[in-house]
């Protein structure tokens, strides 16, 4: 979904892929800079460990992209190589988007991420439930075993908002320009547009992790 269009009338990207290296040596053409990802004229600090390669997606959970996506990716993390350091960063292209991003942080604080993600996705998407403000957000996560109080605390935590903030200042690094759109090594930024579909995306994103190891 791009930055200026959040209309659910934009065509969704949806595909289906898988991690391994012949797929992407099979690409009829190699991922071009310019035309199939974008190099960050400034290197963005990556938090990966040494050793590792930061791949980050991008993503807002009331955008029906994200939501197409979101089996697709799942089945992608499964089968990442171990020298992969994979996270999610929720955007926020504008304040509406905070209440959703500071959600992801306090699932992510409660390890609840991997159990409920998915649910989020479900429950705005499927359910057609309105999670855009704190209190609406607050009484869903209450019906999913999560303490409501618990909740709201953190929320509100000073350790929510700085993750918050370092979010967006991600986000304005990468130059974001669409979710969901996936950053590679802090120097790479592909997304569906540029790439075509989120499959191939996620085909060029494994060429260019492919180049980082080789130390390109």
């Amino acid at each position: 979904m791009k930055r200026r269009a959040f209309s659910i009338a934009s065509s969704a990207l949806i595909a289906t892929a898988a991690w391994t290296a012949t797929e992407v040596q099979a690409q009829v053409k190699k991922p071009e800079e310019g035309t199939d990802f974008l190099a960050l004229p400034k290197p963005v600090q990556v938090e990966a460990p040494k050793g590792k390669i930061e791949v980050i997606e991008f993503f807002w959970y009331n955008c029906p992209h994200c939501n197409a996506f979101e089996p697709l990716l799942e089945s992608w993390i499964k089968r990442l190589p171990k020298d992969i350091a994979f996270k999610r960063i929720p955007v926020a292209f504008d304040d509406s988007f905070v209440p959703q991003q500071r959600l992801f942080y306090v699932l992510e604080a409660l390890n609840k991420v991997d159990e409920l993600q998915f649910k989020v996705f479900n429950a705005i998407h499927t359910e057609k439930k309105d999670l855009k403000t704190q209190d609406k957000i607050a009484d869903w996560v209450a019906t999913q075993g999560i303490n409501k109080a618990q909740f709201v605390e953190l929320y509100n935590s000073f350790s929510v908002s700085t993750k918050a903030r370092k979010a967006a200042q991600m986000q304005d690094a990468y130059k974001v320009s669409g979710v969901p759109a996936i950053g590679v090594a802090g120097r790479f930024y592909t997304d569906g547009g540029l790439a075509g579909s989120m499959e191939k995306a996620l085909n060029v994103t494994e060429y260019l992790a492919a180049e980082v190891r080789k130390g390109r």
